[in-house]
Parts: structure tokens; sequence; C-alpha cells
């Protein structure tokens, strides 16, 4: 069994990400951690809904089995 490379996230660390999970949920946030397997801990986070409906969340935890997309929303340097 091989073993997980962390993801290249330390670009992203402190910066606002707009992740899309599976189920056609689209959480935004600012990205505060990762680990190897891609579970990210978002703060400040938005639910954006299908409606358009903006949901405040506050921090969570998404695993990284359950993302989609990752997008960075600040300029990355």
């Amino acid at each position: 069994m091989s073993k997980a490379h962390p993801p290249e996230l330390k670009k992203y660390m402190d910066k606002r990400v707009l992740t899309k999970l599976n189920g056609g949920r689209v959480v935004e946030g600012t990205l505060r951690g990762f680990d190897p397997f891609m579970n990210l801990v978002i703060d400040d986070g938005t639910e954006i809904r299908k409606t358009g409906e903006r949901v405040t969340i506050g921090v969570s935890v998404i695993r990284g089995s359950s993302i989609i997309m990752l997008e960075a929303m600040d300029r990355i340097s």
C-alpha cells in the first residue's frame, strides 16, 4: 500500500477558496488546514445553495473524498 502524499496546497493557505462537493454542494471560505488525504479545514465558510442563497456555516471540515473541485478566489503568488 502506498503512502498518501500531501497535496500541494501550501500556497492556498489563508486564502479564499471555492470547493465543489459531490451532491452538488458548494462551499466558499478561507483554507486554514489540510492533510495528506486532502481533508480541508475551512474557516468563515458559506454554503452557496443552488438557489443562490448563501448560508453561513462558520468553521467546517470537508472530507477529501467528497471534493470534486477546489478553486482559489484570491490571487495565488
